[in-house]
């Protein structure tokens, strides 16, 4: 359900109200049934939902936690908000290890909120890191035929471009084979976008493309990895778009971002890579200027259950 002070319980409801989820998934909340009841009734919903012990039939099954909220502020942090979106997200990880659920679509949580209430994580996905005790994880965005891999994620352009190594890439050639391959149910396609301009014309715009990115292609390939690049960025993410490549690696944040939002903006999905559970989440934050006013766009928590129950699909029949 998200940080219960943002719209988490809003796109959670306006996403079930599409029926389209349930031809493909059977969708339940973790989260708080008083709260998203409450909500329901302001956006005059017809979506009901049930406690896990209850026998309604028609109705979405919500699992609480022990973190009970008795009244909280819409729009503002709070440790108690806080308190019950880490809850949920425990709530999550151990279903899932019972085997009740097959997969998560998070709806947004606050940083601030997560540390008022104690945790050092930033976000959902160090948090489930830590719940599954992995080691290695990755940031993705699917945005219909466009999925993007990140080498960085929220880093100083200059700290950025530090990071483009050949060891560094080589890695992640090597990780994003493997993790799409699961997700996917297949071998991916995958293509480097270069750093500068027209990935850099054989060293007339930088080297990096000639001393680090080129090299680290040429390593996986001959490790037999589909890879190849680098290629332009201007040019790469629309060829990918289209369907030649299965997916890009970006070289720092919005060389990813501003592609997938330009294709799919609202609709967009990311992905955490290198978990041992599906996990999609919506492309956006809690928008607290905007929370409890019945106005936000539940696109990105539609996409993001969808994509979820097709990537447990393919892999239940691989």
């Amino acid at each position: 359900m998200g940080d219960p002070a943002g719209i988490g319980p809003e796109i959670c409801i306006k996403a079930l109200a599409d029926e389209s989820i349930f031809d493909i998934c059977i969708p339940c909340v973790v989260g708080d049934i008083d709260v998203l009841r409450q909500t329901a009734k302001a956006l005059r919903s017809e979506v009901e939902f049930e406690a896990e012990a209850d026998d309604r039939k028609n109705a979405i099954i919500v699992f609480e936690t022990v973190a009970r909220l008795n009244g909280f502020d819409i729009g503002v942090d709070a440790a108690a908000t806080g308190k019950a979106a880490a809850s949920y997200i425990e709530k999550a990880v151990d279903l899932w290890r019972r085997g009740e659920i097959d997969a998560i679509a998070t709806a947004p949580i606050s940083k601030k909120a997560l540390s008022l209430a104690g945790y050092s994580f930033p976000g959902h996905t160090e948090f489930l890191a830590h719940l599954t005790g992995t080691d290695r994880v990755g940031m993705s965005f699917f945005g219909g035929d466009l999925r993007v891999v990140l080498l960085s994620t929220h880093l100083a352009l200059g700290e950025a471009i530090k990071l483009v190594t050949r060891s560094n890439l080589i890695e992640l050639i090597a990780f994003s084979d493997k993790e799409l391959s699961r997700l996917l149910a297949r071998r991916p396609k995958i293509a480097v976008a270069g750093l500068n301009p027209h990935a850099s014309e054989n060293g007339m715009f930088g080297r990096e493309e000639l001393d680090e990115i080129a090299p680290a292609v040429a390593e996986c390939k001959n490790a037999g990895i589909d890879v190849s690049g680098p290629y332009s960025p201007d040019t790469i993410f629309l060829r990918c778009h289209r369907g030649e490549f299965d997916a890009v690696i970006a070289l720092y944040h919005d060389q990813a971002t501003i592609p997938v939002k330009a294709f799919s903006f609202g609709s967009a999905v990311n992905v955490t890579l290198g978990l041992p559970l599906i996990r999609a989440s919506v492309d956006h934050g809690t928008a607290f200027d905007i929370a409890g006013k019945g106005v936000a766009d539940a696109s990105s928590m539609v996409a993001a259950i969808k994509l979820a129950a097709e990537l447990v699909t393919r892999q239940k029949e691989r």
